[in-house]
């Protein structure tokens, strides 16, 4: 039956979805082996507008997941892998109005990167393989919590939309905002997507116009992700700065 085969395609993604996106690397290192379309066809200072909008939009995709993890009581909303977890089924804040809102930021970011490139062809590649990944790992997700919650999670399918986002249907969230869970979970995020974008830009000028050095405002922007990234990291590893009971 389709429905089995989606679910187990949507088993196997949930289960890697950490490192599938690695496949995309040969098709990524292709699209940047070529200079720049923007600055090559409009210039330089176009291009640099251009690479800041990208960047804008994969801080946006972020500002999703943020914003949802930051109302997210423990044991949902997590970046388990070997299986489905959820003590409780989200329904207020961003889960009011998508029932995804992990998975929309994801594909924000995910897009914004790809069209980083300036490649049309990986961006093209990049949305398609979304749509098909996402299908399948949020029809899997939906079943498990279908199972779980029954009732309550039928009525809440049935007013919120599975993706896009109903704003009308807005409901405050019912736990306060916390900072410290959003920099104990997020962290790796932050720096993931500074670190793509520096790379890409290295890669062009290097690979694509022979430009070995990188500029002074890339290096201090990777210098200065790295040194969040890596507080960040040993205050969650060494220390309980960050923990929040219940999250």
């Amino acid at each position: 039956m389709i429905g089995d085969v989606i679910a187990r395609q949507g088993n196997w993604l949930f289960r890697w979805r950490s490192y599938i996106l690695l496949g995309f690397i040969p098709l990524g290192a292709l699209a940047i082996s070529s200079p720049e379309p923007v600055e090559v066809n409009f210039g330089q200072s176009l291009d640099y507008t251009y690479e800041i909008a990208c960047i804008l939009l994969a801080f946006v995709g972020l500002g999703i997941r943020m914003f949802t993890i930051g109302f997210t009581p423990k044991g949902t909303s997590g970046r388990n892998t070997r299986e489905q977890v959820a003590e409780t089924l989200n329904t207020t804040g961003m889960y009011s109005i998508t029932r995804n809102p992990l998975y929309l930021g994801n594909a924000i970011i995910y897009m914004a990167i790809a069209l980083f490139t300036q490649s049309l062809s990986f961006a093209l590649v990049m949305g398609l393989f979304l749509v098909i990944y996402l299908e399948r790992i949020i029809a899997i997700e939906e079943r498990f919590l279908a199972q779980k919650f029954g009732e309550d999670y039928r009525v809440w399918t049935e007013r919120v939309p599975v993706f896009f986002p109903k704003y009308s249907l807005w409901t405050p969230p019912t736990l306060g905002f916390s900072v410290r869970n959003v920099l104990r979970r997020e962290y790796s995020g932050f720096f993931a997507i500074i670190a793509a974008v520096v790379v890409i830009d290295y890669a062009h000028e290097a690979f694509a116009e022979g430009e070995m050095q990188i500029g002074i405002a890339w290096a201090a922007f990777f210098l200065v992700g790295a040194a969040i990234y890596v507080l960040l990291r040993s205050l969650k590893k060494h220390t309980n700065i960050l923990t929040v009971e219940g999250r």
